[in-house]
């Protein structure tokens, strides 16, 4: 394993170990009501730069076709979080944005294919303005670790050198969404969120996610109903 890989391995595992810890906390402080635990469920949205690879063909001595891209796939992400007040929670979780590609034809005669895996940990701050008793909006500021695993396939007179790059960075992950509280443990959630993110070969971009979601969040207990006799 490379000194790289250490490093993604040590900083995920930190940060897996954080998302653990606000998943699990809430079983051993079940009177605090301000733990909770989630899941969100989208469409992520990539950017494919097809500037880019025309450009780096074009300095290989090729001249790109019409690109074809797969920009959309499904994402999710697992949570967990303290809320400190009604106005400011932080939380940490796991996110797979899916897999995106593109493919082309080239002259002098060949092709080229290319696709991208992105999946990595999190860490942010999240605002949020009730709106209502149970309806309220948040936003969040963040750094997401992700890990970008790349793929080309060349023929003809497309020689690739690499055929699976890969890389991790930590960058910036912004966010807004809407939360319904159907009961005092039981909430939707609906939200965009975008994550900047650094492939293997030096194109820099961002992915989109929108997902829609349940909280639930621990300790929270339902109010007994008196009886009347």
């Amino acid at each position: 394993m490379t000194s790289t890989e250490h490093k993604f391995v040590r900083t995920t595992g930190k940060l897996g170990l954080l998302a653990l810890a606000l998943l699990v906390a809430p079983c051993a402080m079940a009177d605090d009501t301000g733990w909770y635990g989630g899941m969100g469920l989208g469409r992520s949205h990539a950017a494919i730069d097809e500037a880019r690879i025309t450009s780096d063909l074009l300095s290989r001595g090729l001249v790109a076709g019409p690109i074809r891209d797969t920009d959309r796939d499904r994402g999710f992400k697992l949570f967990g979080g303290y809320q400190h007040n009604r106005y400011f929670s932080v939380e940490a979780g796991y996110f797979d944005l899916g897999q995106f590609g593109f493919d082309t034809s080239t002259n002098p005669a060949g092709t080229l294919s290319g696709n991208i895996r992105l999946r990595g940990v999190n860490l942010d701050a999240v605002g949020t303005v009730p709106i209502t008793d149970k309806f309220s909006a948040f936003g969040r500021l963040g750094v997401a670790y992700a890990r970008a695993a790349d793929r080309f396939v060349g023929t003809g007179a497309v020689n690739v050198l690499n055929a699976n790059p890969s890389s991790r960075e930590a960058n910036l992950k912004i966010g807004l969404g809407m939360q319904y509280a159907f009961t005092d443990a039981l909430s939707a959630r609906a939200e965009i969120e975008r994550y900047r993110v650094n492939d293997a070969v030096g194109h820099r971009g961002d992915i989109d996610l929108a997902s829609i979601g349940l909280v639930y969040r621990f300790g929270v207990t339902t109010p007994a109903v008196a009886v009347r006799r």
